[in-house]
Protein backbone atom coordinates (compact mmCIF):
# COMPACT_ATOMS: atom_id res chain seq x y z
CA UNK A 1 0.00 0.00 0.00
CA UNK A 2 1.60 3.24 -1.12
CA UNK A 3 1.48 6.75 0.30
CA UNK A 4 2.51 8.14 3.65
CA UNK A 5 -0.24 8.10 6.25
CA UNK A 6 -0.64 9.02 9.91
CA UNK A 7 -1.29 6.53 12.70
CA UNK A 8 -1.74 6.98 16.44
CA UNK A 9 -0.54 4.27 18.80
CA UNK A 10 -1.93 4.39 22.34
CA UNK A 11 -0.28 2.38 25.09
CA UNK A 12 -0.09 2.13 28.86
CA UNK A 13 3.14 3.14 30.55
CA UNK A 14 4.75 -0.27 31.05
CA UNK A 15 7.27 -2.06 28.87
CA UNK A 16 4.74 -4.78 28.15
CA UNK A 17 2.56 -2.22 26.36
CA UNK A 18 5.22 0.14 24.99
CA UNK A 19 7.63 -2.43 23.48
CA UNK A 20 5.15 -3.94 20.99
CA UNK A 21 3.84 -0.46 20.18
CA UNK A 22 7.40 0.67 19.48
CA UNK A 23 8.05 -2.36 17.27
CA UNK A 24 4.96 -1.51 15.25
CA UNK A 25 5.95 2.17 15.05
CA UNK A 26 9.37 1.22 13.71
CA UNK A 27 7.83 -0.95 10.99
CA UNK A 28 5.25 1.67 10.01
CA UNK A 29 7.97 4.31 9.69
CA UNK A 30 10.00 1.96 7.50
CA UNK A 31 6.96 1.89 5.23
CA UNK A 32 6.99 5.69 5.02
CA UNK A 33 4.20 6.47 7.49
CA UNK A 34 4.08 8.95 10.38
CA UNK A 35 3.41 7.83 13.94
CA UNK A 36 2.38 9.55 17.17
CA UNK A 37 2.34 7.94 20.60
CA UNK A 38 -0.33 8.52 23.24
CA UNK A 39 0.72 7.34 26.70
CA UNK A 40 1.29 8.49 30.27
CA UNK A 41 4.41 9.99 31.84
CA UNK A 42 5.91 6.57 32.58
CA UNK A 43 5.52 5.41 28.99
CA UNK A 44 7.06 8.59 27.61
CA UNK A 45 10.21 7.99 29.67
CA UNK A 46 10.90 4.35 28.79
CA UNK A 47 14.46 4.41 27.42
CA UNK A 48 15.09 3.54 23.81
CA UNK A 49 11.46 3.71 22.68
CA UNK A 50 9.83 6.41 20.55
CA UNK A 51 12.87 8.69 20.81
CA UNK A 52 12.35 11.55 18.37
CA UNK A 53 8.73 10.57 17.73
CA UNK A 54 5.73 12.72 18.51
CA UNK A 55 4.45 11.92 22.02
CA UNK A 56 1.31 13.04 23.79
CA UNK A 57 0.61 12.52 27.48
CA UNK A 58 -3.11 12.41 28.21
CA UNK A 59 -5.03 12.18 31.49
CA UNK A 60 -6.15 8.60 32.02
CA UNK A 61 -8.15 7.80 35.10
CA UNK A 62 -7.73 4.33 36.56
CA UNK A 63 -11.00 2.57 37.32
CA UNK A 64 -10.60 0.66 40.57
CA UNK A 65 -13.00 -1.47 42.61
CA UNK A 66 -13.60 1.48 44.94
CA UNK A 67 -16.74 3.37 43.77
CA UNK A 68 -15.46 6.53 45.44
CA UNK A 69 -12.69 6.71 42.82
CA UNK A 70 -15.03 6.50 39.84
CA UNK A 71 -16.02 10.18 39.46
CA UNK A 72 -12.38 11.28 39.46
CA UNK A 73 -11.45 8.56 36.99
CA UNK A 74 -14.35 9.41 34.69
CA UNK A 75 -13.35 13.08 34.69
CA UNK A 76 -9.76 12.24 33.74
CA UNK A 77 -10.88 9.87 30.99
CA UNK A 78 -13.22 12.50 29.56
CA UNK A 79 -10.49 15.14 29.66
CA UNK A 80 -8.13 12.75 27.88
CA UNK A 81 -10.79 12.00 25.27
CA UNK A 82 -11.23 15.71 24.56
CA UNK A 83 -7.47 16.22 24.24
CA UNK A 84 -7.20 13.23 21.89
CA UNK A 85 -9.95 14.64 19.67
CA UNK A 86 -8.02 17.91 19.39
CA UNK A 87 -4.91 15.92 18.48
CA UNK A 88 -6.80 14.10 15.76
CA UNK A 89 -7.98 17.40 14.28
CA UNK A 90 -4.38 18.39 13.54
CA UNK A 91 -2.60 15.03 13.14
CA UNK A 92 -5.47 13.42 11.17
CA UNK A 93 -4.75 9.73 11.84
CA UNK A 94 -6.15 7.14 9.46
CA UNK A 95 -6.31 4.61 12.30
CA UNK A 96 -5.77 4.47 16.06
CA UNK A 97 -4.35 1.32 17.66
CA UNK A 98 -4.52 0.64 21.40
CA UNK A 99 -2.10 -1.65 23.21
CA UNK A 100 -3.91 -1.84 26.52
CA UNK A 101 -3.50 0.04 29.76
CA UNK A 102 -5.65 2.92 30.93
CA UNK A 103 -3.77 5.59 28.90
CA UNK A 104 -5.09 3.88 25.74
CA UNK A 105 -8.72 4.30 26.80
CA UNK A 106 -9.31 8.03 26.10
CA UNK A 107 -7.47 7.79 22.76
CA UNK A 108 -9.69 4.94 21.59
CA UNK A 109 -12.86 6.59 22.88
CA UNK A 110 -11.93 9.69 20.88
CA UNK A 111 -11.39 7.59 17.75
CA UNK A 112 -14.77 5.91 18.23
CA UNK A 113 -16.46 9.30 18.69
CA UNK A 114 -14.81 10.69 15.53
CA UNK A 115 -15.47 7.51 13.52
CA UNK A 116 -11.76 6.87 12.95
CA UNK A 117 -10.94 3.18 12.28
CA UNK A 118 -9.42 1.65 15.38
CA UNK A 119 -8.22 -1.63 16.78
CA UNK A 120 -6.54 -3.10 19.82
CA UNK A 121 -3.60 -5.41 20.27
CA UNK A 122 -3.69 -7.80 23.23
CA UNK A 123 -0.29 -9.05 24.35
CA UNK A 124 -1.54 -11.51 26.97
CA UNK A 125 -3.52 -14.73 26.76
CA UNK A 126 -6.35 -13.06 28.69
CA UNK A 127 -7.99 -9.94 27.28
CA UNK A 128 -7.06 -6.98 29.48
CA UNK A 129 -9.58 -4.63 31.08
CA UNK A 130 -9.39 -1.75 28.61
CA UNK A 131 -9.32 -4.04 25.56
CA UNK A 132 -12.20 -6.02 27.03
CA UNK A 133 -14.19 -2.84 27.62
CA UNK A 134 -13.81 -1.71 24.00
CA UNK A 135 -13.76 -5.06 22.20
CA UNK A 136 -17.28 -4.64 20.90
CA UNK A 137 -16.65 -1.14 19.53
CA UNK A 138 -13.31 -1.48 17.72
CA UNK A 139 -12.82 -2.76 14.18
CA UNK A 140 -10.15 -5.36 14.88
CA UNK A 141 -8.67 -7.29 17.77
CA UNK A 142 -5.09 -8.47 17.23
CA UNK A 143 -4.02 -11.28 19.56
CA UNK A 144 -0.77 -12.99 20.50
CA UNK A 145 -2.16 -16.43 21.40
CA UNK A 146 -4.44 -18.96 19.78
CA UNK A 147 -6.64 -19.05 22.85
CA UNK A 148 -7.52 -15.79 24.59
CA UNK A 149 -9.53 -15.73 27.77
CA UNK A 150 -12.24 -13.16 28.57
CA UNK A 151 -12.93 -12.72 24.85
CA UNK A 152 -16.67 -12.72 24.20
CA UNK A 153 -17.88 -15.20 21.61
CA UNK A 154 -19.58 -12.44 19.66
CA UNK A 155 -16.27 -10.62 19.16
CA UNK A 156 -14.29 -13.54 17.75
CA UNK A 157 -15.17 -12.65 14.16
CA UNK A 158 -12.91 -9.60 14.30
CA UNK A 159 -9.89 -11.42 15.79
CA UNK A 160 -6.51 -11.60 14.07
CA UNK A 161 -3.83 -13.88 15.46
CA UNK A 162 -0.59 -12.01 14.73
CA UNK A 163 1.61 -12.69 17.76
CA UNK A 164 3.43 -10.20 19.95
CA UNK A 165 5.98 -7.90 18.23
CA UNK A 166 9.54 -8.11 19.58
CA UNK A 167 12.61 -5.95 19.22
CA UNK A 168 14.70 -6.34 16.08
CA UNK A 169 17.68 -7.57 18.09
CA UNK A 170 15.58 -10.46 19.38
CA UNK A 171 14.21 -11.27 15.94
CA UNK A 172 17.80 -11.48 14.66
CA UNK A 173 18.46 -14.34 17.11
CA UNK A 174 16.04 -16.54 15.19
CA UNK A 175 18.49 -16.82 12.29
CA UNK A 176 21.34 -17.85 14.59
CA UNK A 177 21.99 -21.38 15.90
CA UNK A 178 21.39 -22.41 19.47
CA UNK A 179 24.62 -21.84 21.45
CA UNK A 180 26.90 -24.83 21.24
CA UNK A 181 26.77 -26.98 24.35
CA UNK A 182 29.14 -29.86 25.03
CA UNK A 183 29.10 -32.19 28.02
CA UNK A 184 31.97 -30.31 29.65
CA UNK A 185 31.32 -26.85 28.16
CA UNK A 186 30.07 -23.70 29.88
CA UNK A 187 26.36 -23.78 30.69
CA UNK A 188 24.87 -20.28 30.65
CA UNK A 189 21.76 -19.47 32.68
CA UNK A 190 19.75 -16.26 32.32
CA UNK A 191 17.38 -15.29 35.17
CA UNK A 192 14.98 -12.41 34.68
CA UNK A 193 11.92 -11.31 36.61
CA UNK A 194 10.52 -8.69 34.24
CA UNK A 195 10.89 -4.94 34.46
CA UNK A 196 10.71 -4.88 38.26
CA UNK A 197 12.66 -8.04 39.04
CA UNK A 198 11.27 -10.77 41.28
CA UNK A 199 12.43 -11.49 44.82
CA UNK A 200 11.20 -15.09 44.61
CA UNK A 201 13.82 -15.76 41.92
CA UNK A 202 16.52 -14.21 44.10
CA UNK A 203 15.43 -16.36 47.03
CA UNK A 204 15.12 -19.69 45.20
CA UNK A 205 17.45 -19.79 42.19
CA UNK A 206 20.85 -19.68 43.97
CA UNK A 207 19.74 -22.33 46.49
CA UNK A 208 18.28 -24.44 43.69
CA UNK A 209 21.52 -24.36 41.71
CA UNK A 210 23.36 -25.30 44.91
CA UNK A 211 21.55 -28.66 44.87
CA UNK A 212 22.83 -29.60 41.41
CA UNK A 213 25.70 -32.08 41.01
CA UNK A 214 29.05 -30.40 41.61
CA UNK A 215 30.27 -31.33 38.12
CA UNK A 216 27.27 -29.53 36.58
CA UNK A 217 27.46 -26.55 38.90
CA UNK A 218 31.11 -25.92 38.07
CA UNK A 219 30.21 -25.42 34.42
CA UNK A 220 27.65 -22.71 35.11
CA UNK A 221 27.69 -19.02 34.42
CA UNK A 222 24.68 -17.04 35.62
CA UNK A 223 23.30 -13.67 34.55
CA UNK A 224 20.52 -12.57 36.88
CA UNK A 225 18.32 -9.54 37.15
CA UNK A 226 17.66 -8.71 40.81
CA UNK A 227 15.84 -6.09 42.74
CA UNK A 228 18.20 -3.56 44.27
CA UNK A 229 17.28 -4.74 47.76
CA UNK A 230 18.24 -8.34 46.89
CA UNK A 231 21.36 -7.95 44.81
CA UNK A 232 24.07 -8.03 47.48
CA UNK A 233 22.65 -11.11 49.21
CA UNK A 234 22.38 -12.93 45.90
CA UNK A 235 25.93 -11.95 44.95
CA UNK A 236 27.25 -13.30 48.26
CA UNK A 237 25.37 -16.58 47.82
CA UNK A 238 26.77 -17.20 44.34
CA UNK A 239 30.28 -16.39 45.58
CA UNK A 240 29.80 -18.93 48.35
CA UNK A 241 28.79 -21.54 45.78
CA UNK A 242 31.66 -20.69 43.45
CA UNK A 243 29.28 -19.93 40.55
CA UNK A 244 30.35 -16.98 38.37
CA UNK A 245 27.42 -14.55 38.35
CA UNK A 246 26.77 -11.22 36.66
CA UNK A 247 24.00 -9.43 38.57
CA UNK A 248 22.17 -6.22 37.71
CA UNK A 249 18.91 -4.47 38.47
CA UNK A 250 18.41 -3.75 34.76
CA UNK A 251 19.76 -5.54 31.68
CA UNK A 252 19.83 -3.09 28.76
CA UNK A 253 21.58 -5.69 26.59
CA UNK A 254 19.03 -8.42 27.33
CA UNK A 255 18.74 -9.58 23.68
CA UNK A 256 22.50 -10.20 23.53
CA UNK A 257 22.44 -12.14 26.79
CA UNK A 258 19.43 -14.12 25.61
CA UNK A 259 21.40 -14.99 22.50
CA UNK A 260 24.12 -16.88 24.34
CA UNK A 261 21.93 -18.37 27.07
CA UNK A 262 21.21 -22.10 27.16
CA UNK A 263 18.24 -21.84 29.51
CA UNK A 264 16.16 -19.02 30.95
CA UNK A 265 14.43 -18.90 34.33
CA UNK A 266 11.78 -16.20 34.24
CA UNK A 267 8.35 -14.86 34.94
CA UNK A 268 5.77 -15.38 32.17
CA UNK A 269 5.04 -11.85 31.02
CA UNK A 270 3.86 -11.45 27.45
CA UNK A 271 7.09 -9.84 26.18
CA UNK A 272 9.20 -12.50 27.88
CA UNK A 273 7.23 -15.34 26.26
CA UNK A 274 7.35 -13.65 22.86
CA UNK A 275 11.12 -13.19 23.03
CA UNK A 276 11.79 -16.74 24.25
CA UNK A 277 9.71 -18.30 21.50
CA UNK A 278 11.00 -16.10 18.69
CA UNK A 279 14.62 -16.69 19.75
CA UNK A 280 14.01 -20.37 20.52
CA UNK A 281 15.23 -20.60 24.11
CA UNK A 282 14.00 -23.24 26.57
CA UNK A 283 12.74 -21.91 29.86
CA UNK A 284 11.57 -22.63 33.37
CA UNK A 285 8.67 -20.26 33.94
CA UNK A 286 7.29 -19.07 37.27
CA UNK A 287 4.09 -17.09 36.55
CA UNK A 288 3.32 -14.13 38.79
CA UNK A 289 0.34 -15.38 40.83
CA UNK A 290 -1.14 -11.93 41.48
CA UNK A 291 -1.21 -10.92 37.81
CA UNK A 292 -4.66 -9.71 36.73
CA UNK A 293 -6.88 -12.67 35.77
CA UNK A 294 -3.81 -14.91 36.35
CA UNK A 295 -2.81 -14.03 32.80
CA UNK A 296 0.83 -15.10 33.20
CA UNK A 297 -0.24 -18.70 33.78
CA UNK A 298 -2.30 -18.46 30.61
CA UNK A 299 0.65 -16.89 28.77
CA UNK A 300 2.87 -19.84 29.64
CA UNK A 301 0.39 -22.48 28.53
CA UNK A 302 1.15 -22.48 24.80
CA UNK A 303 4.94 -22.56 25.20
CA UNK A 304 4.67 -25.34 27.78
CA UNK A 305 2.35 -27.34 25.51
CA UNK A 306 4.93 -27.11 22.74
CA UNK A 307 7.55 -28.70 25.01
CA UNK A 308 9.68 -25.55 25.08
CA UNK A 309 9.09 -24.65 28.73
CA UNK A 310 8.39 -26.13 32.10
CA UNK A 311 6.00 -24.21 34.33
CA UNK A 312 6.30 -24.17 38.12
CA UNK A 313 3.63 -22.48 40.23
CA UNK A 314 5.12 -19.99 42.65
CA UNK A 315 3.75 -21.96 45.60
CA UNK A 316 5.70 -25.00 44.35
CA UNK A 317 8.81 -23.10 43.29
CA UNK A 318 11.35 -24.46 45.77
CA UNK A 319 15.09 -25.04 45.43
CA UNK A 320 14.45 -28.79 45.24
CA UNK A 321 11.85 -28.48 42.46
CA UNK A 322 14.03 -26.07 40.48
CA UNK A 323 17.04 -28.40 40.75
CA UNK A 324 14.91 -31.31 39.55
CA UNK A 325 13.70 -29.43 36.47
CA UNK A 326 17.19 -28.07 35.73
CA UNK A 327 18.62 -31.58 35.71
CA UNK A 328 15.89 -32.83 33.40
CA UNK A 329 16.65 -30.10 30.88
CA UNK A 330 20.30 -29.32 31.40
CA UNK A 331 22.18 -32.56 31.90
CA UNK A 332 21.53 -33.81 28.37
CA UNK A 333 22.53 -31.37 25.59
CA UNK A 334 20.30 -33.18 23.10
CA UNK A 335 17.22 -32.76 25.34
CA UNK A 336 18.00 -29.08 25.82
CA UNK A 337 18.37 -28.46 22.08
CA UNK A 338 15.13 -30.34 21.46
CA UNK A 339 13.36 -28.07 23.97
CA UNK A 340 14.86 -25.03 22.24
CA UNK A 341 13.47 -26.20 18.91
CA UNK A 342 10.05 -26.76 20.44
CA UNK A 343 10.08 -23.30 22.01
CA UNK A 344 10.83 -21.89 18.57
CA UNK A 345 7.74 -23.55 17.07
CA UNK A 346 5.55 -21.51 19.44
CA UNK A 347 7.00 -18.19 18.22
CA UNK A 348 5.48 -15.60 15.89
CA UNK A 349 8.47 -14.05 14.11
CA UNK A 350 6.25 -12.18 11.63
CA UNK A 351 4.16 -10.49 14.32
CA UNK A 352 5.38 -6.97 13.60
CA UNK A 353 4.88 -7.32 9.85
CA UNK A 354 1.44 -8.89 10.22
CA UNK A 355 0.29 -6.26 12.71
CA UNK A 356 1.52 -3.47 10.43
CA UNK A 357 -0.37 -5.04 7.52
CA UNK A 358 -3.52 -5.08 9.61
CA UNK A 359 -3.07 -1.46 10.66
CA UNK A 360 -2.60 -0.37 7.06
CA UNK A 361 -5.77 -2.23 6.14
CA UNK A 362 -7.67 -0.48 8.90
CA UNK A 363 -6.41 2.86 7.64
CA UNK A 364 -7.52 2.11 4.10
CA UNK A 365 -10.95 0.93 5.23
CA UNK A 366 -10.36 -2.58 3.88
CA UNK A 367 -11.67 -4.56 6.79
CA UNK A 368 -13.50 -7.29 4.90
CA UNK A 369 -12.45 -10.87 4.24
CA UNK A 370 -10.72 -10.10 0.94
CA UNK A 371 -7.20 -9.57 2.35
CA UNK A 372 -5.95 -12.14 4.88
CA UNK A 373 -3.28 -11.17 7.40
CA UNK A 374 -0.73 -13.61 8.83
CA UNK A 375 -2.26 -16.54 10.69
CA UNK A 376 -5.37 -14.50 11.33
CA UNK A 377 -9.01 -14.89 10.67
CA UNK A 378 -10.31 -12.01 8.50
CA UNK A 379 -11.52 -8.87 10.15
CA UNK A 380 -15.25 -8.47 9.78
CA UNK A 381 -16.95 -5.34 8.54
CA UNK A 382 -17.19 -2.45 10.97
CA UNK A 383 -19.75 -2.70 13.70
CA UNK A 384 -22.18 0.02 14.62
CA UNK A 385 -20.89 2.41 17.24
CA UNK A 386 -22.50 4.21 20.07
CA UNK A 387 -21.37 7.74 20.75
Amino acid sequence: MSGARHFVLAAGGTGGHIIPAFALATELKKRGHHVALVTDERGAKIPGAFEGDEKHILPAGRVTKNPLSWPKAAKAIWQGRAMARRLYESFKPEAVIGFGGYPALPALLAAIKDDIPCGVHEQNAVLGRVNRLLAGRVDAIATAYKQVGRLAEGHRGKVHLVGNPVRGEVLDLRSKPFPELTEDGIFRVLVTGGSQGASILSDVVPDGLALLPVSFRRRMQVTQQCRESDIENVRARYAELGIPADLATYLPDLPERLGWSHIVIARAGASTIAELTVAGRPAILVPLPIATDDHQTANAREMAASGGARVIKQTQFTPKELAKQMQKLGLEPEALMNAAGRARTAGYPDATRDLADLVERLGSGRTGADVPVGRAEPVRARMGRAT
